[in-house]
């Protein structure tokens, strides 16, 4: 029976998640333990939360993630004191680098117990620091509504990333009388006309190149994009690893800048301004013997269009019409491949997925070497929405996956996965099968970590017996077929481009998930 006292106020816990809601925060992936036990039962009280389980954080925080991106809202990871956040963070590193606004709850030891130094107590607020943009403990049940509200508004306000609220157990259950709050998120700052002026003089100067980060990749900054390039003639790129990108038929589709630093100074060498609309300045991956960090020319302007807190859209529809651009107008299609036929390369099974692929798909692409062929092929399949690693931390692919068939159940989702970088996370398979989601994973099975043999080959190293059994992923050989099958997920393994086109077009017209392996020659 629910006591008088019961009826007019509720736990910090419930207080917490009413305050996302009132966010238009509807969905949580958790992995909870004890110290989170009363954000399970208040999740019982908040219907408008959607609670989706996972086996690991990292599942959790990548699935949030890639829901974010898909759906333009912050999501929930609920994550078990020190150690349940430390296994999610090399993926809210990803998202971090995303800019996804991933609120992550923490439990934490009642307030009174962590003196006593319990096997599960850490510094939890030391270890979410370097990927937050924002970490508040919550230190009293009067307080919670606020902060919450506030790393709320921290996480999602430009600049946007994932944000750390740290709940102690004493102050998820006691009863506090403070109502939720509406958190207050600061909206973007205007374009700065001094700088769109500028920008607008050395695009009209020509030797230009425009490079689109964020919000730009949206179809109207492709659109305001695409004016600008026709009134100036710049060419228009695209980071190596896009958070979020519309494309297809009828979109500008931007270059991308290539992963080696050769190819990529290569490309930028020409431009005497880089412009850049909501993208940081291009830079090399690693750093290598007398090399340097920067891949645009030495004397190049580098010039940001915006600062963090201005919606990069907003400042390319300022540019273009400062310019004087032409209205918005389609863009011509590029060819789309024809499904390839004979051995299995990574050349074929990149043309296979782009010549099959439905209109509307999201693609969520961790095919590291494997796939690099990919996003020129799908330059001309019907519009659909491309996701790529941010972060280079491997295991994005198959959360992001989960993330994104929850935000859009409506849609297929389509990952395409290397074999190695699949292990980190694989247990995302169990999640897609629990919550029946349409979602076709491809993994590009080649047996081994390939970028770092391509790696050996570009430093003129000669792989040894250690260093081919570090890069190798065989002796014994992964059954992807039966790891599939074992968290209930169905599965085929295909070995010609044929087989891999039969199987896609298979699973785009069957309910639920599937992985299909590829067996690259």
């Amino acid at each position: 029976m629910t006591t008088a006292e019961e009826s007019t106020t509720y736990t910090g816990a419930e207080v917490v998640l009413r305050t996302a809601v009132a966010a238009g925060i509807d969905i949580c992936f958790a992995n909870p333990g004890t110290t989170e036990l009363s954000l399970v039962h208040a999740l019982d009280r908040c219907p408008q939360l959607r609670a989706v389980l996972a086996v690991f954080e990292g599942v959790c925080t990548g699935a949030a993630d890639g829901y974010t991106r898909i759906s333009g809202r912050p999501a929930l990871a609920l994550l078990h004191l020190g150690p349940g956040l430390a296994n999610g963070l090399a993926n809210l590193h990803n998202a971090r680098k995303a800019g996804s606004p991933v609120i992550s709850i923490v439990g934490e030891h009642a307030t009174w117990h962590i003196a006593a130094n319990a096997p599960l107590t850490s510094d939890i607020a030391t270890l979410a620091q370097p990927m937050s943009c924002f970490v508040r403990t919550a230190a009293r049940p009067e307080s919670v509504a606020a902060d919450m509200a506030e790393v709320i508004a921290r996480a999602a306000a430009l600049p946007s990333g994932p944000a750390t609220l740290i709940l102690p157990a004493d102050v998820q259950w006691a009863r506090v009388t403070t109502a939720p709050l509406t958190p207050q998120i600061p909206p973007p700052t205007p374009p700065d006309p001094a700088t769109i002026e500028r920008a607008a003089r050395a695009l009209r100067a020509g030797a230009a190149a425009l490079v689109l980060g964020g919000r730009a990749l949206r179809t109207p900054g492709l659109q305001a994009a695409e004016r600008i390039a026709r009134a100036t003639a710049c060419r228009v790129l695209a980071p190596t690893f896009p958070a979020v990108m519309d494309r297809g038929a009828g979109l500008l589709s931007p270059d991308k800048i290539p992963y080696p630093p050769e190819p990529a100074r290569q490309l930028l060498a020409p431009y005497r301004t880089v412009l850049l609309a909501g993208a940081g300045e291009p830079v090399a991956f690693f750093g290598y013997p007398n090399g340097r960090s920067g891949l645009c020319a030495e004397d190049a302007d580098i010039l940001p269009l915006c600062g963090a807190t201005v919606d990069p859209v907003e400042a390319l529809v300022a540019l273009a019409d400062t310019l004087g651009a032409p209205a918005p107008r389609p863009v011509p299609a590029a060819p789309r491949p024809q499904p390839p036929m004979g051995a299995l390369t990574p050349i074929s099974m990149c043309q296979a997925i782009a010549a099959a692929q439905p209109e509307g798909v999201i693609v969520m692409d961790e095919g590291a070497t494997a796939g690099f062929a990919y996003y020129g092929f799908a330059a001309g399949a019907p519009p659909f929405t491309y996701m790529a690693l941010t972060g280079g931390s491997i295991g994005q692919g198959l959360p992001c996956a989960v993330g994104a068939a929850a935000a859009a159940p409506d849609r297929r989702v389509l990952c395409l996965e290397g074999d190695g970088s699949s292990l980190y996370t694989i247990q995302a398979l169990w999640t897609m099968a629990r919550e029946r989601q349409h979602v076709t994973t491809v993994i590009c099975k080649n047996r081994a970590y390939a970028i770092l043999r391509w790696e050996l080959e570009r430093a003129h190293m000669t792989p040894g017996a250690a260093s081919l059994a570090l890069t190798g992923l065989d002796r014994p050989d992964f059954d992807f077929v039966k790891l599939a099958q074992g968290f209930g997920v169905e599965a085929k393994a295909v070995f010609t481009a044929e087989e891999l086109t039969d199987a896609l077009h298979y699973s785009f017209r069957t309910p639920g998930p599937m992985l299909i392996e590829a067996n690259l020659a």
